[in-house]
């Protein structure tokens, strides 16, 4: 494979229409961190992107972003786990992750402590960064909680069911509370989700006041999550494309 091949022209392409977006959309603020997903692609596209510029990535199946982690090997790149997470996985996610956005149980961080404190005697590796997930059904009190679980397929804590969670990750060793996730619901308007996203994250940040993450906003809304003060942008299919067929 090379590195300057008509793929790498495509997601330069892409690369460049989704940086302009943000930075339109920024203004005159600070211009979120842009974790470009690569799901179900290459790690082909990953050397391809990094050449790009591009310094985070997003994995959400934890064998698969294992393998490309260790395919790619650059320590210079940042993957974040952004998926829903088995503690069984734990153990593998601390070998490679800056971080993991989809934190939403005890049983969780307790699994991802145990793994951190092996690789930290091991390696001295940094802490894990985690952003607690947030179910955002409250914010759309006209739907059935299973409508919107329909519409964004995505788990996460209740807004009342944070406090205990951040308490518990803030004091254990090896991990760091970065902030809030969400994922807005397909098929509804996502500033009701983000609204009450940004709630959360002031509340967060009233007791933990260096929890100022917000994680948040994709390749169809990033701009509704920038106006709620995102800091970082999870975006895959604008810049990768469709995902490759299955074979």
């Amino acid at each position: 494979m090379t590195l300057h091949d008509d793929r790498t022209a495509v997601l330069a392409d892409r690369l460049s229409v989704v940086r302009h977006r943000i930075e339109v959309a920024a203004g005159s603020k600070a211009v979120p961190t842009l974790i470009v997903v690569t799901k179900f692609h290459p790690a082909a596209d990953v050397l391809r992107l990094r050449t790009l510029g591009v310094a985070d990535v997003g994995e959400n199946r934890a064998q698969e972003a294992a393998a490309k982690a260790l395919e790619v090997a650059d320590p210079e790149l940042r993957w974040h786990f952004i998926g829903q997470l088995q503690t069984n996985k734990a153990k593998s996610v601390a070998a490679y992750a800056q971080s993991v956005h989809s934190i939403d149980r005890a049983s969780l961080v307790n699994a991802l402590a145990k793994a951190m404190a092996v690789q930290q005697q091991t390696n001295g590796r940094a802490n894990l960064e985690c952003f607690i997930q947030l179910d955002l059904s409250e914010a759309y009190p006209g739907l059935a909680d299973a409508e919107v679980a329909n519409h964004s397929g995505r788990g996460g804590v209740a807004p009342s069911d944070i406090a205990r969670l951040a308490d518990l990750i803030a004091g254990t060793e090896g991990l760091d509370l970065a902030g809030v996730m969400a994922v807005a619901p397909l098929g509804v308007k996502p500033e009701p989700a983000f609204s009450l996203l940004a709630e959360a994250s002031s509340a967060l940040i009233a007791n933990h006041p260096g929890a100022t993450g917000i994680s948040a906003g994709m390749s169809h809304d990033l701009e509704a999550a920038m106006a709620v003060g995102a800091t970082h942008l999870r975006v895959g299919s604008d810049i990768l494309g469709p995902r490759p067929p299955v074979l």
